[in-house]
């Protein structure tokens, strides 16, 4: 807005244009271009959802839950896989790349197997 309001010729500071705006109630909408992440059109085998939001483990690695998330730093876009143990509410292990693939998740998996040593029938949901 300030550089808007100077290239019409007002002579204005940001600190004033925010004053302004707050007292007129104006505010800027910031859009930004959505970033495709998912690509849904794939032919892999999609897992059942077994857990189906149930979360209910009496013991610890009974269940486990896995989820990616995505944040944009000044390198660029980094994402953030995570393990959970539903029990402990405790993360069990992740990983951080500057690619999502499925290494990403598997590497997680890894990792928490190999600290966690859970017996078979473990359950994780992603």
């Amino acid at each position: 807005m300030t550089k808007a309001f100077k290239v019409l010729g007002f002579s204005v500071g940001h600190r004033r244009v925010r004053r302004l705006m707050r007292k007129h109630d104006i505010r800027v909408v910031r859009t930004r271009r959505l970033k495709m992440t998912t690509n849904s059109a794939h032919r892999q085998i999609i897992e059942p959802n077994l857990l189906r939001k149930n979360f209910s483990p009496t013991a610890v690695n009974q269940e486990g839950t896995a989820d990616i998330t995505y944040t944009r730093t000044h390198e660029g876009w980094v994402y953030l896989a995570v393990e959970l143990d539903l029990f402990l509410r405790r993360v069990v292990g992740w990983n951080l790349e500057t690619r999502i693939t499925a290494d990403l998740a598997v590497t997680v998996l890894k990792c928490a197997i190999a600290l966690r040593q859970p017996q078979a029938g473990t359950c994780a949901s992603c």
